[in-house]
């Protein structure tokens, strides 16, 4: 008995310890009808206030418009600043003569080194030839290939490098730019053909095709047309689709091939999903988008990042810290919008182009990045064919070969490193580590973002991202330029002018 009364008495302290409570949910729901009928007419009733994140409000549209007006009004500024201390730079003659390369060299040594492209791509197909007849053996086949893209790689470096004086910059990068996507195509090509031609010479993949076999495609369409009623012309359309689907080695044609190294995707697949028909008004939008974004990437980048990125060099160089870290964040502003015009530009009005003529039907070239709420996230989102490829072509395979995710998750960003290295110095003839040191540190940097997310809740995961975002690339930038002043021009290393 006297425990029944001791749980009672503990059960009523609980009780009321509940009720001590502030939060406003927490409160019985009987006592505030109570104070309702009371004749003091009450105005109050238990409720959070609207920035507390128990009050459930999540409309917050009039600061994000505030927000945004706000901004729009700091950059309107900051380009009248522009256009007041260095006039009016804008000079499409000059974008003409960087984009098609009048500066370079006698012979155009860009063009000759992309024409140069069709050799590594023939001998590939030769060497897939001769795997699927079996007239190469199959070690020195894929010792061949392994060669032939080392060396596709190589090329840029060292021509660039012995020659650089006759490349544009432009055309340096243009040519850096397609050797690695050439690269990473081929390695595609050749291990996708290196799976089928090992699944069709398995003898389990024999006994499974004979066993799909032995149900004929029409006794499928038979039975599906009792069972819905279905019309015998859309049976034939479906028997018609499947006949149109090409096996290994069917696919080891040179159209084929051109076609996979012209497609918006680095991930090779025997039957690539296909559009019915080329839409005008959709590639027309396209057309208009890629023509005007290069003209306001271009202005932007002439009018506001030139001047930003030369005045920044000589606060870098003396190891001014203050005066370095203004120059940064004047830089950061006109880049950060570069970067979003060049985004778009490329990943949604070129690839969404490129797609529209050649009917590629997958346009999944980007997610919803901007929502990234870590680092990892972010990289799986904002680049999805290279996201593919390297899940497809590294990560996996290396997790077949017995290795952890965190092994392979490391050697996705080490080649990313490298790219992202070899795109940068190898224009710039000079081999620094920048690039590669700043994305190995994304691997640090989204273990953070990650326990900020768990920890403090995926705004304070997204805000990193950004953070990431706008003030590393700027960082980078001024670091190449001074290098690349100190290492070419050494003697024009002047005091500049304060913006």
């Amino acid at each position: 008995m006297g425990d029944h009364d001791g749980s009672h008495e503990r059960n009523r302290v609980n009780y009321r310890r509940t009720k001590s409570v502030t939060r406003a949910e927490e409160i019985i729901e009987y006592e505030y009808k109570q104070r309702r009928s009371q004749p003091d007419k009450p105005c109050h009733r238990p409720q959070d206030s609207l920035f507390t994140w128990s009050s459930g409000f999540n409309n917050f549209t009039g600061l994000v418009n505030w927000g945004f007006l706000l901004l729009t009004m700091g950059g309107f500024r900051l380009l009248l600043e522009n256009f007041i201390k260095y006039g009016i730079r804008i000079d499409p003659m000059q974008w003409y003569i960087v984009l098609t390369g009048r500066n370079e060299g006698e012979g155009f040594p860009s063009l000759i080194l992309i024409l140069y492209t069709l050799v590594p791509v023939l001998i590939c197909l030769l060497v897939e030839k001769g795997l699927s007849v079996e007239i190469v053996a199959e070690g020195f086949g894929m010792f061949v290939h392994v060669i032939n893209i080392i060396v596709l790689i190589l090329i840029p470096m060292v021509i660039i490098h012995i020659r650089g004086h006759s490349f544009s910059l432009i055309g340096a990068i243009f040519v850096c730019f397609v050797y690695s996507i050439l690269f990473m195509k081929l390695w595609s090509y050749v291990q996708v053909n290196m799976w089928c031609r090992h699944e069709s010479t398995s003898p389990k993949s024999t006994k499974s095709r004979k066993r799909t076999q032995s149900i004929s495609i029409a006794q499928l369409q038979k039975e599906s047309a009792q069972k819905n009623g279905t019309d015998a012309v859309d049976g034939t359309k479906e028997t018609h689709k499947q006949e149109k689907l090409v096996q290994y080695p069917q696919n080891l044609r040179l159209t084929d091939l051109l076609y996979f190294l012209l497609a918006p995707t680095l991930c090779y697949e025997l039957n690539f999903p296909r559009t019915s028909r080329i839409r005008k008004r959709f590639l027309l939008k396209r057309i208009l988008e890629v023509v005007i974004g290069v003209n306001v990437v271009m202005a932007l980048f002439q009018q506001w990042m030139i001047p930003s990125v030369r005045n920044s060099l000589t606060p870098f160089s003396n190891m001014d810290l203050a005066n370095a870290t203004v120059r940064l964040l004047k830089l950061a502003i006109p880049n950060h919008l570069v970067w979003l015009c060049f985004f778009y530009l490329a990943f949604h009005s070129f690839m969404n182009l490129l797609g529209e003529l050649l009917q590629f039907a997958d346009r999944n070239f980007y997610c919803d990045w901007w929502n990234a709420n870590s680092i990892d996230t972010f990289w799986r989102t904002w680049n999805m064919p290279v996201h593919r490829w390297c899940v497809r072509h590294l990560y996996i395979p290396v997790v077949d070969m017995g290795f952890g995710r965190t092994a392979a998750s490391i050697t996705v960003f080490f080649i990313s490193a490298f790219f992202h290295e070899y795109l940068v110095s190898v224009p710039l003839r000079m081999f620094k580590v920048w690039a590669f040191m700043g994305m190995m540190a994304q691997i640090p940097l989204s273990w953070i973002s990650n326990y900020a997310k768990v920890r403090f809740g995926p705004r304070w995961g997204n805000t990193i991202v950004w953070s990431s975002l706008i003030i590393g690339q700027p960082l980078a930038i001024m670091m190449y330029y001074h290098d690349y002043v100190v290492t070419h021009f050494n003697d024009v290393l002047v005091e500049t002018n304060e913006i």
